[in-house]
């Protein structure tokens, strides 16, 4: 019988595979490579991106900050400017008041008494002044009693001599009461 060696045939076929496999495998890791590097490139350029993006938020934000504080103090300036105009308003509102109330005060002041001092606390007025006598004192009170202008006329004390060593001199408080006579204007 003849003999017939094989061992090349198979020899050439292993070595015919193993080239296709490491072929197939410097392939398959080139394709891989590239997938990773095209995958690290996108998620970077993602990245920076989403840094642009941030960027662009914060220096937004900033200029918001900003506005919002120029908003605020716009609005302490309207507020302090809208309290000024009620002080304001509230001041010319009572100018007619003034005049009414010292013109009162002039229409309750009997003969024979004169003011040394008026002051204005709050709601209320302290007088200070000389009276001819104790009688005239008493008739102040009834007729501050008495005006719509006022009310609760209190005497705090009476002094043995006023100025000039005539009459007697006194101090007296009443409290004012325009608020009603205001809302009926």
């Amino acid at each position: 019988m003849a003999t017939i060696n094989l061992l090349p045939w198979r020899e050439e076929l292993r070595e015919e595979r193993r080239q296709e496999f490491v072929v197939g495998l410097g392939i398959t890791v080139a394709i891989a490579g590239m997938i990773l590097f095209a995958g690290d490139r996108y998620v970077n350029n993602s990245i920076n991106n989403q840094a642009g993006l941030n960027d662009y938020l914060r220096s937004q934000i900033t200029l918001l900050d900003q506005e919002i504080e120029e908003i605020r103090g716009l609005q302490r300036q309207k507020a302090e400017l809208t309290e000024r105009m009620t002080v304001i308003q509230d001041l010319q509102g009572r100018r007619p008041v003034i005049v009414r109330l010292f013109d009162e005060l002039a229409r309750t002041l009997p003969d024979g008494v004169y003011y040394n001092t008026i002051n204005r606390l709050g709601d209320g007025i302290s007088f200070q002044g000389v009276a001819e006598s104790n009688n005239r004192v008493s008739a102040l009170l009834r007729s501050l009693d008495d005006s719509e202008w006022f009310e609760g006329p209190s005497l705090q004390q009476i002094l043995g001599t006023g100025q000039g060593g005539e009459g007697n001199g006194f101090e007296l408080n009443v409290q004012v009461t325009t608020s009603d006579l205001e809302e009926d204007e």
